[in-house]
């Protein structure tokens, strides 16, 4: 850092300043997975981003997922990992360490390593204040896939009182239903409900990939930004698929219902979100 001279660093912040105004008091939604969320180095960079943005008076709501410390949690206690259609067979014994393990040790973490960046945050879950009122999901051609739920309703109390008290609202992504089940449910999906129904400016999706790309082989035939309209014919031809179609999905679903931009980006860059919100280039997909 002391490379760089004093000039440059002004020039670096007078850069930034359009996009400060730009999202002055505006609600951006970050769904943070990935290797962003194992790698040390990189988790301390989105904790000081998402510091630095919430000082500027940008109000970021954090969701997360955890699916590898959930498959190691169950492996410690000897339950099975079930995977049908690539979504967790979710029984009750696997849902009770879902909770516990997202809800729980995640979430807290994530409050703790942004209090250590002199953040100000607070642990939520779809649980607190009926966030998230989902119901049963099934699978792709009707298979049971027990506790696992999609969102109906999203309550944005708890998060908006969250965000009026200068608190950073970190969301673990269980929900619940109306009789009081507990259900697992895909944090992009929630992400981009929660940015929906908060009018937000911004989701951003972060991923272990540069973004879509053209030929998935080549990291040089990324392509920077897509109309939603053009995503059914890019899936005809087979650049939209596999894991990206669900991701793809919720970024044209939170646009089709109101969030300005989405975009994918590439969680295993340092300060990734940083340079997403607060340069012209951007950084990975945008979605509008």
């Amino acid at each position: 850092m002391d490379s760089i001279s004093n000039k440059d660093r002004a020039n670096v912040l007078i850069d930034a300043l359009p996009y400060i105004q730009k999202y002055n008091n505006k609600i951006i939604v970050v769904k943070y997975g990935g290797n962003a969320m194992t790698n040390n180095e990189l988790k301390d960079a989105v904790m000081s981003d998402i510091v630095l943005l919430s000082l500027v008076g940008i109000k970021v709501v954090l969701v997360h997922g955890g699916g590898p410390e959930i498959s190691e949690m169950l492996k410690k206690l000897d339950i099975p990992s079930k995977f049908i259609g690539g979504l967790r067979y979710t029984d009750s014994d696997t849902i009770d360490v879902v909770k516990m393990v997202l809800a729980g040790k995640v979430n807290k973490e994530l409050v703790q390593l942004l209090a250590q960046h002199k953040g100000s945050a607070v642990g939520l879950c779809g649980i607190d204040g009926k966030m998230l009122i989902a119901e049963k999901k099934s699978g792709e051609n009707g298979q049971d896939l027990g506790f696992v739920g999609d969102i109906v309703k999203v309550n944005t109390k708890p998060i908006t009182d969250a965000l009026a008290n200068g608190n950073i609202p970190v969301i673990a992504t269980v929900a619940t239903d109306e009789n009081g089940n507990t259900y697992n449910v895909n944090a992009d999906t929630a992400a981009a409900r929660i940015a929906a129904e908060l009018s937000a400016e911004n989701l951003i999706l972060m991923t272990d990939i540069a973004g879509l790309l053209r030929n998935k082989d080549d990291p040089s035939t990324l392509i920077p930004s897509l109309n939603v309209s053009e995503v059914p014919f890019m899936k005809r031809q087979g650049i939209i698929s596999g894991g990206m179609i669900p991701k793809i999905d919720c970024c044209v679903e939170a646009v089709r219902r109101g969030v300005r931009k989405t975009a994918i980006i590439d969680g295993r860059i340092p300060h990734s979100i940083l340079i997403e919100i607060l340069s012209n280039e951007g950084i990975g997909t945008q979605f509008t």
